[in-house]
Parts: C-alpha cells; sequence; structure tokens
C-alpha cells in the first residue's frame, strides 16, 4: 500500500476497456513536485507553539531553522500542523522528521485534508481511518506514497503517539502537483443539456467522468434516453450512487433489458467523490472512488440509442413528465467528460444550453454546516439560558450503533435527556420536586442507518413535544405535571462528571451538527477557538462517519449490518458460513460426502467451494465402488416427437436446472460420464448413411452438433448396432434407418463427456405420413472425482513443485489433505516484498499458519493431541479475510485470530507460490492431495509428472479410511482412492452397510455346500474370477454364526449345519415362537439344547443373533441384550466333523437327521425375513441373491430380495438379574432340551416310543417318493427325500401342491402379509 516514491505523470494515460484503448490525458510533467518547502512561513498553521523559534512555519523537510522544528505547547492529543497549499493540488506523498537535533518526534499521526480550511476529511484506506507510521528519531526521513492521491488545498496533521523522551516534534513534505478543473455550482434548478450532432446517438462504447460533491441525499447527476427505450442514468438516492441502464431486448421488450448497480454510500458528506463510467457492448465497469463494480447489462442489445440530449444535474424537461418525482442535483461537479467531449469546459465557453441555470457559477460556495465527531469518550458542553421555563434542542445526527447519549441537561430540579434507543429516540424528563415524576416518550425507528436525522425537542409550561426529521406524523406531544427551569448547561454525546471512563452505554459515537439551543445556532468556531464552552476527545468541523458495509466484505450474498467500530455478515440462507461468509457449508462432491459416512440421497455440491460459483442439487449414488453423480434433465421418457417448424425438424430443448458453468463443473473433474439416448421410431430415419446430411443430430456442451448415436463415438455417424453389425437391416447402420413400419429402437450410451451432456436433440423426419418417434434422454450420469484424489508425493526433502503467485484478494482460503511420517515441513509458502503467506508442520502435532499483510506476522497454530505423522490423511483449512484469520485441523481442532484494526486488505505477493518447500526451508515428505486455494483446485499430479523428486498420485489411503469399511469388509489400496471388499461378509455397499437378505416363501430353502477337497481345483477357478472364497470340508473347533430374522410364523427351522457325520448345528423356532439352539457334536446320546423360554421371536419384529463357540463355551447375543455364556457338557466331543453344507429356511438332506428336527420344524418350513447370514467367513444367502459371485449354492422356491429391515430393535441393554433371557442356570448342563428332562421314566418311555413312530412313518415317505422318483425319472436325477413334482415345481413343497389353486393365493396373501 505504501511504497517510495516513484510516480510518473504521462501526458496521455491507456485505458484498456474490454480490449479497447482509449487515451486520457491529464498535465504533463511528474507529480513529484515539493509542495511544502517552496511555501512561505504564513502558510503553516498550528494549534500551539511551544516557544518563538519552534513555529509551525519551520517545520519543513530537512531544515533547520529556528528551534529546527514544530513543537506545540502541549503535547496531547488535542494538538495539529496544518499546511495551506494556495490552491488544490493532487498530493501523492508524504514525507516526516523528527525536530532537529532533538529527542521531539512523532511516531504516529492522522492525515486530514479539505478544499476550505472547513469540514475535514480523514485519510482512509482499506475501510479505515489511517494511521501513519512516523518517526524513531529525529533525523531519519519517512516517506510514503499514498495507496490513493488525494485533492486538497488544506493538509492537517494529527499527532498520535510520540517520543517517550521528549515532546511531539515535525517537519514534514508534501509531493504531487498542481490540480485544475472547471467546477460548476448546481442549485437544483439548472441542468446542463448536451446536444448531439445528430439527432441520435448510437455507440457501442461509452466513457463518462465526472466528480461530484453534495450535502443533499437525493439528485439525479446525468440522463440520457430514447425514444425505443434505451436510457442511462445516474442519481443519488439515500446518499447512494445507483447506475442505471438498458440497452433494451428483442425479444420480451425493453423492460427485460433494466439494468441497474449501486455503489457507495454516505455520498453527502461534502467532500469530492470521482465517478468512471466505462461501457463496452453489454459490459460495463462502474468506478465510485477506486472501487470498481464489473457487470454486464441484461436483454441482448450492444448499442445504447440516445435521442437528441444528455443531461448532467438533473431531468431535461421533455423527461421530467414521465421520470416521477426525481429531484435535481444540488451541490458542484467538475470534470464532466462525455465520450472525450470536456462538457464543464463547453459550458465555460458557452458551447453547451444552460438557460436553466438562474445564476451560473463556476465555483463552489462553502459548506456553512459545522459537523462535530464523537468518540465513544466524548463530550460537547455548550450554554444556553438559565432559569427559563422554556426548553428548546434541535440537532442532526448520524450514526451506526443503535443507541447512545444525544443530549443532556440538569434542570433547576430534576434531568432531561435525549437517547438514542435501539434505533429510535427517546426523550426521558426527572423532576425531583415532584417525587422524582418520570416523563418518558419516544419516536422515529432504524435512525441508526448512517443518514442525516433531525431531532426537536421542545418542553414548555406544562407539555412536551418531540418531532424527528420535521416529519408532523412523527410528533409525540405529551402533558407533565410540573414547570421546567431550566439549568444553561447542555452535554451533547456524552456525560462523564467525576471520572475519566467513559460509560458505553452513556456515549454517542457519530456526527452531529446544526445544534440549536434556545431556538439559536450554537457557534461551534467560537467553541473551537475556546471562546464558549467546552470539549473533550471530539473533533471538530469533521464527520469520519465510514459505512464498512461499503464496499461489502459479505461475500455469496451475506447480509451487511454494522456499528461504528465493526461489521458483522449474517450468512443465513446462502449456503456459506464464516466471518464474510466465504467458506461453503457444502462439500465439493458426491465423492466426498460417501468419504464422510453419507448414503446415496440428494445433496448440495460446491464443485468450487468459496468460489463465485453456486451450489446446485444433485443425486449422489453410493451403492458401488464408484460414486455417482445424477443429474437430471426435465424431458420425460418416451416423448412423443410430433411438432416440427417450418423445415419439417423437431427442436426438443433439455433443462438441467443448473447453469454450463456448474454442469462443466461435473464433467470436467469426473473419471467418467455418460448418458442414454434411445429413439423408437416407425418409417422416421434416425442419422442416414456414414456419409449422408443425418436427419437427427444433438447438441451437446459449447453448443456443438453431433450426429453420431448412443453406443457409437465422435466422428462415426453410426448407431449401436451398426458398430457391433446386428442392425435389423444390414444395408443400414442404424435399426430407425431401415425405415420400416414395425417399431425398431436406437439407443445406447453417450460416453465422450467432454460433449456431454445432450442440451437439445433436432430430429428430422417425422412430418411424413406414417412417420412416428418417441425419444429418450437419459440423465446425465458421472462417477469420480479427480480433483478430491488429485495427489502428489514428495520424496526428497529438496524436492517441491511451483505454482503461479496466490492471489489472495480481500479473502484467501486454502485446504489440502497430507499425510507424512515425518515430524516437520513446509507444506506451501508464496512470498512478497513484505507479505507472505506460509503453512508448516511445524511439530509432530503442530500446524501452523502464518501471514504478513503489511502491519506485522501473524501466526496462528493448531496442535492435535495425537501426533500427525502418523501416515494417515489429516486435512488442514486455513482462511484469511477482513475479519478474522483461521486455522483448522481435521474438521475439529480450531484457532480464530481477528484482523487488527488496521491493515491491508489484501495479500501482494510476487513470487511463485511453493508448494513442499523451498530454499532454505525444511522440505516436506509425504502426500499431499486435493489443494484447493480460492475454490480452484491445482493439478498436483500433473505438475508431479515434470518435477524430479516428486511423483503423481499417493498410496495409502487405507491408512486413513480403512475404518469405514465395516463389518469385516476388507479396505484394498486403489491409485486414486480405496474400495471395501465385502465378498468375506454378509454385507453389500461401498462400506459393508448393505444388508443383504430375502424374504423366504412357503417352502423356500437356500443350500450351500461345503466341497469335498476333490472339487476344489475346479473352484479355484471359479475363486479367480469371482475372488470369493469357496471353503471345502473341514473338521471345527470354534464357529461363529450371525443372522437375523422376522416372521410371524412358528414352528420353523431358521439355520441348519449339517455334516458327513451324525454332527450337526441347528437354531429353529419352537411353535410358541421360543428359540432353540441345538448342537450335537457326538458323546451325548442326545443333542445339547439351549432354550430362551422366556420371548416370543416370532412377533414381526427384527431379532439378532449371534452364536459363537470355542471349544465347550458357547456365547450367545440376542439384540441389544447382554451375552449369555454356556458350556458344554464333559461327555461331548469339541470337533465339529466335516461340515458339509448349510441350510436356511428348510432341511432337505440325505442321510440320518435328528428326527425331532423334521418332524416337529421343518414343515412347512420358514416364512418371513432372513438377513446378514454368516457362517464364519461363508455368506449363504449372500451368495445366493447376487448373481455375479460363483458359489456352491443353490435356491429352491420363492426368494425374494429385502433388507429385512434388519437393526435389531434399540433397546437398553439390561442386567442380568433383570434379564428376562438371561437364564440363571447359564453354563448348566445338559439336558436343557424341549422335552425337559423329568425325575420318573414314563416320559423317558413315551419320548422313545413316539420317535419309533416317526421313524416309521419316515421310511414310508421314503419308499413312497423312492417309487415315485422311479416312475417320473429323467437323466440327470438324483435320489433325495424330496417329494412328489419337484422336478417342475419351484421347489420340494411346491412339488407336493403344485395342483393345489389355493397355493398361488397362499403365497400372494403372503407376499402382501410382510410387505404391509
Amino acid at each position: 500500500a505504501f511504497k517510495q516514491l516513484k510516480v510518473l505523470w504521462t501526458p496521455c494515460l491507456l485505458l484498456q476497456i474490454f480490449s479497447l484503448t482509449v487515451p486520457v490525458c491529464v498535465s504533463t510533467g511528474k507529480c513529484e513536485e515539493s509542495l511544502a518547502t517552496p511555501l512561505p512561513y504564513s502558510s503553516f498553521t498550528s494549534s500551539s507553539v511551544y516557544g518563538g523559534g519552534y513555529g509551525a512555519g519551520y517545520a519543513k523537510l530537512n531544515r533547520r531553522g529556528g528551534a529546527g522544528g514544530w513543537s506545540p505547547m502541549d503535547t496531547d492529543h488535542n494538538q495539529w500542523l496544518q499546511v495551506d497549499l494556495g490552491s488544490r493540488k493532487q498530493v501523492v506523498a508524504i514525507a516526516t522528521q523528527g525536530r532537529y537535533s532533538s529527542s521531539d518526534w512523532t511516531s504516529q499521526y492522522r492525515l486530514l485534508y479539505s478544499d476550505t480550511g472547513k469540514n475535514w476529511r480523514p485519510y482512509l484506506q482499506d475501510g479505515n481511518i489511517w494511521t501513519f507510521a512516523g518517526n524513531s528519531n529525529s533525523e531519519t526521513v519517512v516517506q510514503y506514497e499514498l495507496q490513493h492521491a488525494i485533492l486538497a488545498r488544506y493538509v492537517r496533521f494529527i499527532p498520535l503517539d510520540w517520543s517517550r523522551d521528549g515532546r511531539i516534534g515535525l517537519r514534514l513534505e508534501l509531493y504531487g502537483c498542481s490540480y485544475w478543473a472547471d467546477v460548476i455550482s448546481f442549485d437544483g434548478h439548472g441542468v446542463i443539456s448536451y446536444r448531439f450532432r445528430s439527432k441520435k446517438m448510437k455507440t457501442v462504447k461509452d466513457i463518462i467522468s465526472l466528480k461530484f460533491r453534495t450535502t443533499a441525499g437525493n439528485g439525479v447527476l446525468l440522463h440520457g434516453e430514447g425514444q425505443q427505450g434505451d436510457y442511462i442514468s445516474l442519481e443519488l438516492r439515500r446518499a447512494r450512487l445507483q447506475l442505471s441502464i438498458n440497452l433494451g431486448s428483442n425479444q420480451y421488450g425493453s423492460i427485460q433489458g433494466h439494468t441497474s448497480v449501486t455503489s457507495g454510500s454516505l455520498l453527502d458528506d461534502d467532500h469530492w467523490h470521482s465517478v468512471v463510467i466505462e461501457r463496452f457492448r453489454r459490459n460495463v465497469n462502474f468506478t465510485l472512488d477506486h472501487h470498481t463494480q464489473q457487470l454486464r447489462t441484461n436483454g441482448e442489445f450492444d448499442h445504447l440509442d440516445l435521442d437528441y440530449e444528455i443531461s448532467f444535474g438533473g431531468l431535461p424537461v421533455s423527461a421530467k413528465s414521465s421520470s416521477g418525482n426525481r429531484e435535481n442535483f444540488v451541490g458542484c461537479m467538475e470534470g464532466i467528460t462525455y465520450n472525450g467531449d470536456n462538457i464543464t469546459n463547453l459550458v465555460r465557453r458557452k458551447k453547451v444550453d444552460v438557460s436553466s441555470f438562474r445564476n451560473l457559477t463556476f465555483s463552489c460556495a462553502e459548506s456553512q454546516s459545522f459537523p462535530v465527531f464523537f468518540n465513544s469518550s466524548s463530550f460537547l458542553q455548550l450554554p444556553g439560558q438559565s432559569d427559563s421555563d422554556t426548553l428548546s434542542v434541535s440537532l442532526s445526527f448520524r450514526t451506526w450503533n443503535p443507541s447512545g447519549l444525544l443530549m443532556f441537561t440538569a434542570l433547576s430540579d430534576g434531568v432531561v435527556e435525549i437517547r438514542l434507543t435501539d434505533g429510535k429516540v427517546t426523550v426521558h424528563i426527572n423532576a425531583t420536586q415532584w417525587n422524582n415524576a418520570r416523563i418518558d416518550i419516544s419516536s422515529g425507528s432504524g435512525l441508526n442507518d448512517g443518514q442525516w436525522h433531525t431531532v426537536h425537542l421542545i418542553a414548555l409550561e406544562y407539555y412536551v413535544m418531540l418531532t424527528i426529521d420535521g416529519d408532523e406524523a412523527s410528533t409525540v406531544r405529551t402533558a407533565i405535571p410540573f414547570l421546567i427551569r431550566t439549568g444553561g448547561t447542555y452535554y451533547f454525546g456524552g456525560y462523564f462528571q467525576r471520572t475519566n471512563t467513559p460509560s458505553p452505554q452513556r456515549s454517542f459515537q457519530g456526527c452531529m451538527q446544526m445544534i440549536h439551543i434556545d431556538y439559536q445556532l450554537a457557534d461551534l468556531r467560537a467553541v473551537e477557538q475556546g471562546l464558549i464552552g467546552a470539549f473533550e476527545n471530539v473533533s471538530l468541523d469533521m464527520c469520519a462517519i465510514i459505512d464498512r458495509c461499503v464496499p461489502n466484505h459479505c461475500e455469496h450474498g451475506g447480509h451487511c449490518s454494522q456499528t461504528w467500530d465493526e461489521f458483522s455478515c449474517n450468512c443465513n440462507g446462502t449456503g456459506y458460513m464464516g466471518a464474510t461468509c466465504h467458506t461453503s457449508v457444502y462439500q465439493q462432491s458426491c465423492e466426498e460426502y460417501k468419504h464422510q459416512g453419507k448414503s446415496s440421497g440428494n445433496y448440495w455440491i460446491d464443485p468450487d467451494g468459496s468460489g463465485p460459483m453456486a451450489p446446485f442439487r444433485a443425486t449422489c449414488d453410493m451403492t458401488e465402488d464408484k460414486v455417482w453423480t445424477t443429474v437430471k434433465n426435465n424431458l420425460s421418457p418416451q416423448t412423443s416427437v410430433t411438432s416440427s417448424d417450418q423445415e419439417g425438424k423437431a427442436v426438443l430443448q433439455l433443462n438441467y436446472n443448473m447453469t454450463a458453468e456448474q454442469m462443466f463443473s461435473i464433467t470436467s473433474s469426473a473419471e467418467y460420464c455418460e448418458q442414454h439416448i434411445a429413439y423408437a421410431c416407425r418409417m422416421s430415419r434416425l442419422l442416414n448413411t456414414p456419409d449422408g446430411v443425418p436427419f437427427t443430430w444433438w447438441v451437446g456442451r459449447a453448443n456443438e452438433k453431433h450426429s453420431y448415436w448412443g453406443g457409437s463415438g465422435p466422428g462415426i455417424q453410426k448407431c449401436s448396432c451398426g458398430i457391433e453389425r446386428n442392425c435389423t437391416n444390414p444395408k443400414h447402420y442404424c435399426n430407425c434407418d431401415a425405415d420400416q413400419r414395425q417399431w425398431r429402437e436406437d439407443a445406447g450410451m453417450l460416453v465422450y463427456k467432454d460433449h456431454l451432456p445432450v442440451s437439445q436433440v433436432v430430429v428430422g423426419d417425422t412430418s411424413r405420413a406414417g412417420s412416428e418417434a418417441k425419444l429418450t434422454v437419459g440423465p446425465l450420469r458421472c462417477r469420480g472425482d479427480r480433483n478430491y484424489w488429485n495427489a502428489a508425493s514428495f520424496t526428497s526433502p529438496a524436492s517441491y513443485l511451483h505454482f503461479p503467485s496466490f492471489k489472495g484478494e480481500t479473502s484467501a482460503d486454502i485446504s489440502f489433505y497430507f499425510k507424512t511420517s515425518s515430524t516437520y515441513g513446509v507444506f506451501l509458502e508464496n512470498l512478497g516484498t513484505t507479505d507472505f503467506i506460509r503453512i508448516e508442520l511445524r511439530a509432530a502435532s503442530v500446524i501452523s499458519f502464518s501471514f504478513d499483510v503489511g502491519n506485522g506476522g501473524v501466526e496462528l497454530s493448531v496442535r492435535s493431541p495425537t501426533p500427525l505423522n502418523d501416515d494417515h490423511w489429516h486435512r488442514v483449512e486455513a482462511e484469511r479475510n477482513v475479519k478474522e484469520a483461521v486455522l483448522q485441523l481435521d474438521g475439529q481442532y480450531r484457532e480464530v485470530r481477528p484482523a487488527p484494526p488496521q491493515g491491508h486488505t489484501r495479500l501482494e505477493l510476487y513470487s511463485q507460490l511453493y508448494v513442499g518447500a523451498t530454499g532454505g526451508q525444511r522440505g516436506f515428505l509425504g502426500c499431499i492431495r486435493a489443494l484447493k486455494m480460492n475454490g480452484v483446485t491445482l493439478d498436483l499430479e500433473e505438475r508431479a509428472k515434470v518435477t524430479p523428486g516428486v511423483k503423481p498420485g499417493c498410496q495409502g489411503h487405507c491408512s486413513s479410511y480403512g475404518m469405514h469399511c465395516r463389518n469385516g469388509g476388507k479396505c484394498v489400496e486403489q491409485y486414486n482412492g480405496y474400495s471395501c471388499d465385502c465378498s468375506l461378509t454378509a454385507y453389500d455397499g461401498p462400506f459393508c452397510t448393505d444388508d443383504v437378505g430375502g424374504y423366504f416363501e412357503t417352502g423356500t430353502l437356500v443350500r450351500y455346500d461345503f466341497l469335498p477337497e476333490a472339487g476344489l481345483p475346479v473352484m479355484r477357478e471359479v475363486k479367480s474370477l469371482s475372488e470369493v472364497s469357496v471353503p471345502s470340508e473341514a473338521n471345527l473347533t470354534q464357529e461363529e454364526l450371525v443372522f437375523s430374522f422376522s416372521t410371524s410364523n412358528a414352528p420353523s427351522i431358521l439355520v441348519y449345519v449339517s455334516s458327513k457325520t451324525q454332527d450337526y448345528l441347528a437354531v429353529v423356532l419352537r411353535h410358541n415362537g421360543t428359540l432353540q439352539i441345538r448342537y450335537s457334536l457326538g458323546g451325548l446320546k442326545e443333542p445339547y439344547t439351549i432354550d430362551i423360554d422366556h420371548r416370543n421371536m416370532a412377533n414381526g419384529q427384527p431379532h439378532h443373533v449371534n452364536i459363537t463357540r470355542n471349544q465347550r463355551e458357547i456365547r450367545l447375543q440376542l439384540d441389544h441384550y447382554p451375552v449369555a455364556t454356556y458350556t458344554l457338557p464333559v461327555a461331548s466331543d469339541t470337533q465339529f466333523n466335516l461340515v458339509k453344507t448349510i441350510f436356511l429356511g428348510k432341511v432337505f438332506e440325505t442321510g440320518q437327521i435328528d428326527p425331532i428336527l423334521i418332524e416337529r420344524y421343518n414343515t412347512p418350513g420358514f416364512v418371513g425375513c432372513l438377513s446378514r447370514v454368516q457362517f464364519n467367513s461363508i455368506a449363504p444367502l449372500k451368495a445366493a441373491l447376487r448373481s455375479g459371485l460363483a458359489a456352491p449354492v443353490t435356491t429352491h422356491g420363492i426368494l425374494v430380495p429385502s433388507n429385512c429391515g434388519a437393526s435389531p430393535l434399540t433397546i437398553s441393554p439390561m442386567a442380568s438379574a433383570s434379564d428376562p433371557w438371561h437364564m440363571d442356570s447359564a453354563g448348566a448342563i445338559f439336558p436343557l432340551s424341549e422335552e425337559k428332562a423329568s425325575g420318573d421314566g414314563v416320559d423317558r418311555n413315551s419320548a422313545i416310543i413316539g420317535g419309533i413312530i416317526a421313524v416309521v412313518i419316515f421310511t414310508i415317505l421314503c419308499i413312497l417318493v423312492f417309487v415315485i422318483r422311479h416312475m417320473f425319472r429323467h437323466k440327470g436325477s438324483y435320489h433325495t427325500n424330496e417329494a412328489k413334482g419337484a422336478e417342475s415345481a419351484d421347489c420340494a413343497d411346491a412339488a407336493i401342491i403344485v395342483n393345489d389353486p389355493a397355493f398361488t393365493e397362499t403365497i400372494d396373501e403372503s407376499k402382501k402379509e410382510w410387505f404391509i
């Protein structure tokens, strides 16, 4: 912002305006003349003088006259030194010294300037009243170039800090050059009418510039219009400048071409403001006081068509009738130019119509106002009449604060206060002689808007009246029960009695003027001269109010509000957050949502983060390893193509509810995109021959026309069947080109993503008799996010990547992921002359963000509770704006540092941006990915390909993201990410969290066979293709069975694991819906059973079962209840021999089977839902439902895929003592069978007899089955205990009832019951 003085003023500046170079000529010579040194002694004045040789006239740089410089009588904050330059000058730089050979100097100061020696204006920079750093000794010259040149005749220095060992001392110099311009005074009646040389003026470019000065908040500065509806207007509205322009529109009429933009604030401050309007076609630069807004006009025309004239200072007579009650401008203008014509010069030469002026003057009258500037510790004391029965006070004020004391006066027997409270004026009167009688009245609202407002209070006889802004409607009048007796002393802005500590509740921050007491205007100049009244910490003849919301630092539509000292941003509804609404609350892609653990759904996407692109909504499909982003269009499937234009073509426009820029952000960052397109036809040709003119084409990105179809590629005018050579008519390359009367279709995927999406389809062969066509264009689907995985590996401490210099602007943000095993290293750095920005790993657990914007270095650091060199991915986010600096680590560890009250708002960096290391810095070893700066992703991979010591990509994502693979899923490394291998789990989905389940109809079963060793070689080949482990028969000493189920039917077999011996494991539901686990491992006469007798589990609710055995110990967990432990009897074997088959839902097995299972639980079979079934590493149900998995599994009957709502009921764990499922006999020895052990032998004998009968019946059934199978056997048949009809039925049970008409109804009802 400040540099050594090197200003060259060339004869002509070349303004580059949208590729148009326009010369603007100014006075010749270098604008670096010494302005103060040539002045006489009398041009220097001051607040006071320490002695005869210390006069202000000795304060010239490097001079030793007198005492060697200026020093005031008192060393305090009320001193000033003023220079009268004789006429208005352009000041571009300042230089200061202390008093010669002394201990007196000024270390900090402010600069005020004025044209008249009144109404001073402080020098502002970056939205603040700027404090200049001065001297630290008496001889060194400190020189600064002003960020913006100032125009003034009077310049005043205000010392703020000085030598600790001496006094205020100052010598100075001002550098600049002469300035002259024609000035015209406007009285509200006169209007300059600049007539064009021809009746109409049609321009493609315009340059209009002027300076204005006013105390009025409203008024038209310029206006021009044409009969076609074009116009341009520049107008003050509530002290803000509004530019309105309309170039017209040929489609909707002129109202659609209206464009309006507002700039500036508080422009009624009686100071000069410069305006430049530059237009080239529809592009406009609107500059007010060095702040430029760029805009593009609405409508479709490029030319501005004006008729007859353009006026300055108001509306021409011809426009007043149609333009409402718009006020003319009151104030001064200078330097008015219109497209190279100096209007003010033409007025002086009487070449322009100024007949409307009553008294044309070429000077600017001095303002009669005398503002007073209050801070939080100020007050102004003024005298008034004492012992009067009438109190009359009026004033004008402007402020941003909602509350503050405007006036206080003590009565002879009470007090009167006028306060601003929550934006309204309140009056409080308290009379002590009337038992502290209290009167409170209020009026107005929203008076803290920065505008001038007037307050008038009258209290006389027995009433008081309050009026705001002279509006009678605002007047509040009330009676008072006593007479007023004034005290004669009035305090404005504050009242601090007997204390040096200001009270924020009673202070006022803002400006006042036009103070009247007892109907008399207070003479504030006499106050300044010390003749009347008193003041403390006020600035007289100056209003230094600043609008901190102009320019608006709240980004992305954030709403700015302010107090006197600061502004704040309301980001509600913007989609952004932070102190300036800079950071997006949404993620950059579906890929990023996935790695936050989100599931499929609709999400807001913000690809450029803090950039200008607005967020948009898209559908994220996360059911596969790759994440798909889907954007739908408005074209319905099978849309009939009927309407045609004059050329016989039908145009179908597609809308995706997002801008082309947003769509490009999806396709450009994706790894792959596709869009399905289909053309169904009957006598409607599609593409014609490869060399002919196509009948139909589509338009993609960038409005490019394409004549290839789905399944084909660019440059190949064929359809999918033409590529595959299977078209209906081999002479054509599309099915529809055969021109047949039957319905045909050409469909396929468009996969060249640089052409997608389809935005328009033009169909050209539907106008013939009998021609019909239907068009389908599916959604755009893209997968992957190259930006999110864009990474580089730094393998050498001296390696780095370099990019163009970082443009900090007013807000800057940087984000990236890193992983390393090193304890330190610089992530990135960018340097300027003094400014810099750097992010580094300072220690194993400390990240630091340091920068300098010209007011000293700032460093933020965040410490992690765990080491960061753990070779896991960590995310760093840093942001700096005009309000604060923020550093955040892994989304949870954060440091925020408020911005200093004074500093540059823009980073000034000149070197390249270095990523990884720079000379002299400790290099970074590890990986960096997804590096984004101000929303733009830096392509680390491309730069790494050509940089030694840096490799593109980064391996090792599973170390950071492996925990996302749930339920036993295995994390698999990939070049640009990772995936979860769910093949050895009972789950599916990208994170192995999707339940795999099925609904079992009556008689449905799933059979999974363990292969003998002889069958393994063949299946190993299958395994290599499917990557599914195929187990063989084994002897188990431990196993784990996990599954979920829900049913309303009992009894049934849930899971049965058989063996080639008589060993088995069964989980069944008994008749009363209770659960039983049966273990038979040999060594026992009867199976070991575990009964859960206290709960009906056939209640239609989902339940979860986990059975784990290790040798003799069996652990059982049901739902969320505590684990129960059981122990096999000592006599039981501990080895599950030769595991053979897993049955789900029903058992159909050869060999000897527990008769209790068959008789009581196997018929009609399980009806309900099973999911999450896993036996050790085997997922039999998943293998049955996933056709892509090659596994020894078969399904009989109807199995409908369903997740079964498998999450178990959320029930708080219960203590064992109160758990109805907890068995007091946990670990007790057998028998706990359904036929409970009893003491008498009768029950035992009955059981034996029943078993014999069951065996006999079973034998008879087997003989019948054998006979029937023999009668109807066919090649490939095999012998089991299945029933007749199995060959033609879907399942074994269906064989028995295949001809039963009620069977279908039963299944249908079962489906209805389940899915309802």
